[in-house]
């Protein structure tokens, strides 16, 4: 190719320039005019949404948020080696490169070709009569069919994947930031069955005193049978519960290391669920906000993008499809003759494609993709629909549960008054042995419903923080800054 007519190598460049020119720039877009849907839910939350003004969940980092350096680790671990995030990950990867094949679509692509034949021709077919051997070599650059994009069918889908990209980026957001929290809910379910464990093998050891009592006070005549059979259904009664709280933690542990990805070492010591301090006054701010701080609900108008944009592809087979091909290089009967004067050859062809009948194929395509649009537009209400009763339903519990941590705090203490001032009247003959194990059992009873309240006012923190975009950031993220 060195020797190739210098005059006509431009000609080849021209050519590139001008496909992609009227590629680029001749077409036009046939998908609907996009238009967010209306949010199908109240401009305002039906709970107060009082907290302090300087802290918004989609700024405020997990690591402030879970200030428990145990759990911090735990969900930096899960975040590293979770097997669902990183499918989210692998999810992006997959749809960015879709996007950048259905980009490349919009430019001619320019390939390098060289093709070599030898044929022999019968002496029946020779014009002189004798047969002959010839040979041909061809080298250069070509352009192959290249469509003109004057309706915008390739462009559209050049859109469409893009949204698809985007789409998938924002649900690897969102993944993120329920992992977060999954992270955290099943820590703190572990450290609930941990100390209702514990409450329950120090209540066992109790009450396996006072039933080694009762069974002298049995021996000497001192009580009857009755008051140490119902002694003994206390023990019975606590060495069940320490066995169901044994397994419940163990299966908590494993659901904490699956989420996590593997089993972490050297934590920080763990705190009782009365010394987490979870950030409880997140103020929710207004619905409109959920569109912008949700990963889903901007994933889900990415896909709704994307099938708006698919209509436009839809509507543009309907429509002559114009493509183009040519090439540009040096053509000779002898091997060496390539780089000789006078070897250059070129070809250009454009085609036309008109669909008549399909029987009704380009319809039902374009149906489909208005029918996948409106669907999309359901899913994006419905995902609205959907983050608005999350953080309502967390607003609600908020103030209840708050309530319901002090009445249980003070029924507590209650039952403790209570059952000291059974176990003296039972000592001095007034009460039965059957109202001290009523006072008892209620006490345990109570314990639990303490821990079981603290745990489901922290996770109501977390559903909040989560409902409201918290999660994605380590650190907290000043509004200036974003």
């Amino acid at each position: 190719m060195a020797n190739l007519s210098m005059p006509r190598t431009p000609r080849l460049l021209q050519l590139c320039a001008a496909l992609a020119v009227a590629g680029v720039l001749g077409g036009c877009s046939l998908a609907p005019t996009y238009e967010r849907p209306q949010a199908p839910v109240e401009t305002t939350y039906p709970a107060d949404t009082a907290g302090r003004a300087e802290l918004q969940a989609v700024n405020l980092g997990w690591r402030q948020f879970f200030p428990d350096q145990r759990l911090q680790q735990l969900i930096a671990a899960a975040l590293e080696n979770n097997r669902d995030l990183r499918t989210a990950v692998l999810n992006i990867e997959e749809a960015r490169a879709q996007y950048q094949i259905a980009r490349a679509d919009l430019l001619p692509s320019l390939n390098a070709t060289g093709s070599a034949a030898r044929s022999r021709t019968a002496a029946s077919q020779s014009l002189t009569g004798q047969p002959f051997v010839s040979n041909s070599y061809q080298v250069g650059l070509a352009v192959p069919a290249y469509e003109l994009d004057f309706f915008g069918r390739v462009r559209n889908l050049k859109d469409a994947a893009l949204a698809t990209y985007l789409s998938t980026e924002e649900a690897q957001k969102s993944a993120q930031i329920s992992l977060v929290a999954q992270v955290a809910q099943a820590y703190l379910s572990e450290r609930s069955y941990a100390e209702q464990l514990q409450l329950a093998d120090d209540t066992l050891k109790s009450r396996e005193s006072n039933l080694q009592l009762a069974q002298k006070r049995l021996d000497v005549g001192a009580s009857t049978a009755l008051d140490f059979r119902l002694t003994q259904t206390l023990v019975e009664s606590a060495r069940v519960a320490k066995a169901q709280l044994e397994r419940q933690r163990a299966q908590a542990e494993n659901a904490l290391t699956l989420l996590v990805g593997k089993r972490v070492g050297d934590l920080p010591p763990a705190q009782l669920l009365s010394d987490e301090k979870i950030v409880t006054d997140i103020p929710a701010g207004l619905p409109s906000e959920l569109l912008t701080n949700r990963p889903d609900i901007r994933s889900a108008e990415q896909s709704l993008l994307a099938a708006n944009a698919n209509i436009g592809a839809a509507r543009a087979a309907f429509f002559p499809r114009i493509s183009l091909t040519g090439s540009f290089g040096s053509a000779s009967s002898t091997l060496g003759g390539l780089f000789e004067s006078g070897s250059g050859a070129w070809s250009f062809g454009p085609s036309l494609s008109l669909p008549i009948f399909d029987f009704g194929r380009n319809s039902a395509n374009l149906d489909l993709a208005e029918v996948r649009k409106n669907k999309a537009v359901v899913t994006y209400e419905k995902t609205i629909q959907t983050a608005f009763r999350e953080v309502a339903d967390a607003l609600v519990a908020r103030g209840t549960l708050d309530d319901q941590v002090k009445a249980q705090e003070a029924f507590l203490v209650a039952q403790q008054e209570r059952l000291k001032l059974t176990d003296l009247r039972f000592k001095n003959g007034i009460a039965s042995s059957l109202d001290q194990l009523d006072a008892q059992r209620d006490l345990f009873s109570a314990q639990q419903a303490l821990i079981q309240a603290r745990q489901l006012r922290l996770n109501n923190a977390i559903d909040l923080y989560k409902a409201l975009g918290g999660g994605l950031n380590e650190n907290s993220v000043s509004v200036a800054a974003k």
